[in-house]
């Protein structure tokens, strides 16, 4: 078995980690400081227009895209050893169009929906966002109580969803809805809703941890034609499942590079530090902390890698997608927690990444599938063999 990645592919996590320390690293000052002014955690429309460019002049865009619509259409290994490195960085910055929602469109649209949808969004000219959870309902798709109904040609939205990313950019919004409630998630539709559709209506920013912010959506009487049902209808668990396992395997791949981060200082400091006489490099609690945050990176690198080949062979991996965002994202948050303590007053300060690193990869523990929910999965496919 090769476990050496191709010359490709390392050269481009070569070119992906030079771009996050010269163009994201250098912009963490300012962004810390906004954060500690009440800003949040978020780059700014201008910013994000300068990095998107210098994405297209690197060569770092559509990376995942197929190639008939001007990617690079990298296979998922290959985005794992990307992932690791923007998330050396807490700059919240993704190489556009976002993964998750492209796999989910390039799975689901029709050919209008290619030409109105697809096309200017694996072109970076769009923004999506995507409503799944709702009040009552947010690891249990099956639970939601948002309801499609088709009145002739026009498809009738009524509900709630909660916790979405960027609807304040988006310019089109998949949202699941009930439209069979007597099949469980096997009556679950996807559909396309573009922003400022009557009905459609954005109701509150919800603040989070880590710096970034959701929003509340109420449906009310949202009327769209029917050719806005994005894939087969009561089929859109399965579109939805790839689009989450996307997000899951890129989180697990945040995780590494945070993980890195988080070592990195701690080394640092451990060396330079003296207490009672001797460095903290000397002391064993911090020589195990570091020693097994690189054997867990290691792990989680690996797990990762293995998921992604078989998400490329076409495999159901959804048992290992599961696994290394529990593994990941409990790893960081471990990890990182130790580095704050081993800086001891320092590693508590806003004025240190730390924290913010703290925040993000405490939000992913729940996004997109709680552990719990995936320890759960897990079990049950094991009990079931």
């Amino acid at each position: 078995m090769n476990f050496e990645l191709n010359e490709e592919f390392r050269m481009l996590q070569d070119l992906v980690a030079h771009f996050v320390k010269d163009q994201l690293m250098p912009l963490e000052s300012a962004l810390l400081a906004q954060d500690m002014n009440g800003g949040g955690g978020e780059l700014s429309a201008d910013v994000l227009q300068t990095l998107n460019q210098k994405c297209r002049d690197l060569g770092l865009w559509g990376l995942d895209v197929p190639e008939q619509f001007g990617g690079a259409n990298l296979p998922a290994l290959a985005m794992v050893g990307v992932n690791e490195e923007v998330g050396r960085t807490a700059v919240p910055f993704h190489f556009p169009p976002d993964s998750p929602n492209l796999h989910m469109l390039l799975s689901s649209v029709n050919t209008s929906q290619h030409e109105k949808y697809l096309l200017p969004y694996s072109r970076g000219e769009t923004i999506s966002a995507i409503g799944i959870s709702e009040p009552g309902a947010g690891a249990d798709p099956a639970a939601m109580s948002t309801r499609a109904e088709l009145h002739g040609d026009h498809w009738v939205l009524n509900g709630r969803k909660i916790w979405i990313s960027k609807m304040d950019q988006a310019d089109f919004t998949i949202v699941m809805a009930k439209t069979d409630t007597s099949k469980g998630r096997h009556g679950i539709s996807a559909f396309l809703i573009d922003r400022d559709t009557p009905g459609f209506i954005v109701e509150r920013k919800i603040p989070m941890i880590g710096g970034t912010k959701t929003y509340e959506i109420l449906l009310d009487n949202c009327r769209l034609h029917k050719d806005q049902l994005l894939g087969e209808l009561n089929k859109g668990f399965a579109p939805m499942q790839l689009r989450l396992s996307v997000r899951r395997l890129q989180m697990a791949a945040w995780c590494i590079g945070k993980a890195r981060r988080a070592v990195d200082m701690m080394v640092e400091h451990a060396r330079q530090r003296v207490t009672f006489g001797q460095p903290l490099s000397e002391r064993q609690s911090v020589q195990w902390w570091i020693a097994d945050a690189e054997t867990r990176i290691h792990a989680c690198r690996l797990m990762c890698q293995q998921a992604a080949w078989k998400l490329d062979q076409g495999q159901d991996v959804r048992t290992e997608i599961s696994m290394a965002k529990v593994f990941g994202t409990e790893m960081a948050h471990e990890v990182i927690d130790h580095a704050m303590q081993c800086l001891g007053a320092l590693g508590m300060t806003k004025e240190m990444p730390l924290q913010l690193m703290a925040g993000q990869v405490r939000t992913m523990r729940i996004y997109d599938g709680p552990s719990e929910v995936h320890r759960w999965v897990i079990a049950r496919n094991r009990l079931s063999q």
